[in-house]
């Protein structure tokens, strides 16, 4: 087998290991066992490498000048702040009822955004923006889609995890296959790996210390 380092050599590499290079139907569902395993670690892998940070500039004086569009790689958020404000302060996540509810208390007037809520591909913030802020987010983003992507970071970073995936994937089509348990487990571990290496870069891998309030050390 040769180097798995782009979406062709991954597909040879599941072709090889399947070892049912004579079932066409089983093979040509290769790349759909890829996106499903790429959907499954969009749910479970956090590692570092995954998060973005963007900035945008906010609009005021015009319709819908709360609303701001999300990223299209957009997952989930970490963090929002006005980094064109002194102290850069963050913004407070509020339901899509509290927003409201923060808006009829104030008469929805405009003023530097505090609070923000996300609905669908766009992101609400109140109160609306009454000058031209820049917003800084940090986000979770998806796995660029190999399927549309030679490469990405994973594949070069954790190949075996991408394989793993992909195969266990097929057990549906091969059933009672007693490689399947292999690759299961082989899954598992990379994924828990990565997860693991993800929390000891973030935390640069020294002790957490817990603090009790009040309680001088």
């Amino acid at each position: 087998m040769g180097l798995i380092i782009d979406y062709t050599s991954l597909q040879a590499a599941a072709t090889e290991w399947l070892a049912r290079d004579q079932d066409a139907t089983l093979i040509a569902r290769i790349p759909s066992f890829i996106q499903l395993c790429e959907a499954k670690l969009n749910r479970g892998l956090f590692v570092r490498q995954m998060e973005q940070r963007s900035s945008a500039t906010l609009s005021f004086g015009v319709t819908d000048a709360e609303f701001v569009l999300l990223p299209p790689d957009f997952q989930s958020m970490r963090r929002v702040r006005l980094s064109s404000v002194t102290g850069k302060p963050n913004l407070t996540f509020k339901s899509g009822t509290q927003m409201d509810e923060y808006r009829a208390s104030n008469g929805d007037a405009t003023g530097q955004p505090q609070f923000f809520t996300i609905f669908g591909s766009e992101m609400e913030l109140v109160p609306t923006p009454d000058q031209a802020y820049t917003l800084e987010m940090v986000y979770r983003t998806v796995i660029p889609p190999l399927a549309s992507n030679a490469t990405n970071w994973l594949l070069q970073f954790a190949p075996d995890l991408y394989l793993y995936g992909a195969l266990l994937e097929s057990a549906p089509y091969i059933q009672q296959d007693d490689r399947i348990n292999t690759w299961g487990l082989g899954f598992k571990t990379a994924l828990d790996g990565l997860n693991n290496l993800g929390l000891t870069s973030t935390f640069n891998a020294g002790p957490m210390n817990m603090r009790i309030t009040g309680v001088t050390p």
